[in-house]
């Protein structure tokens, strides 16, 4: 009795030790084709927007809003003096071509607007070319760049064109493919060599404007 009880053991066992190998081979293949596929999901998701390389003839438009501290205006004889203007609004457009995966040349146009304490408004609009070098730690940007170019400037019944340039930094999150989003910051330098004479004033009038910006951009990858 008790052998016959060993004998059907055996018959369930082997089939039981077979089963349970298969098995085991199939949850292995399953689980290889499963990480497989996480790989082709991952490479697919993100491998074409480029987040990390950029290449020659690649495009960003950026949309930017945020704001001007005027810091403070040099006169070649009286030397640091108060701007007297309250925190501005800013606004600006601009596009970047790449020629290769960091160093990029573009253009930009701003609005600016600023109250004085007298309750009267300066406004400025820069524009011009850039040209820098982008930084890139996995999805993170940081691109840098110098501005050259002109602005005209209004305030009250005076008017200007001249000479702009700004430094400038920046860090991007490369949200998608398409969009990444960040901050800007930027250092002014507005001159005005102007003709001008002015009474107890050693030739003419040349002033040397100071502004700080900080603003939250958006830029679309094409």
């Amino acid at each position: 009795m008790f052998m016959r009880f060993l004998k059907l053991v055996r018959l369930l066992i082997i089939p039981l030790i077979i089963f349970a190998g298969a098995a085991l081979i199939y949850a292995q293949e399953e689980e290889e084709d499963d990480e497989d596929d996480k790989d082709i999901y991952l490479e697919t998701d993100w491998s074409s927007a480029g987040a990390a390389r950029y290449s020659r003839g690649d495009q960003t438009f950026s949309i930017c809003l945020g704001l001007v501290k005027p810091l403070f205006f040099i006169d070649k004889q009286e030397g640091y003096l108060s701007t007297k203007m309250n925190l501005g609004g800013l606004g600006s457009l601009g596009y970047a071509y790449f020629l290769d995966s960091h160093f990029f040349l573009g253009a930009e146009i701003s609005g600016m607007f600023a109250s004085t304490i007298g309750e009267n408004m300066y406004f400025i609009v820069p524009m011009g070319f850039y040209g820098g070098y982008q930084f890139l730690l996995s999805r993170f940007e940081f691109p840098l760049s110098l501005m050259i170019g002109a602005a005209p400037q209004t305030f009250k019944d005076f008017s200007y064109f001249g000479f702009f340039a700004k430094s400038s930094g920046a860090v991007y999150f490369r949200f998608n493919p398409e969009w990444s989003f960040g901050l800007n910051t930027a250092f002014w330098w507005v001159p005005e060599w102007t003709k001008k004479t002015r009474d107890g004033y050693n030739g003419n009038v040349k002033i040397h404007g100071f502004f700080w910006e900080f603003k939250l951009g958006a830029r679309y990858h094409f």
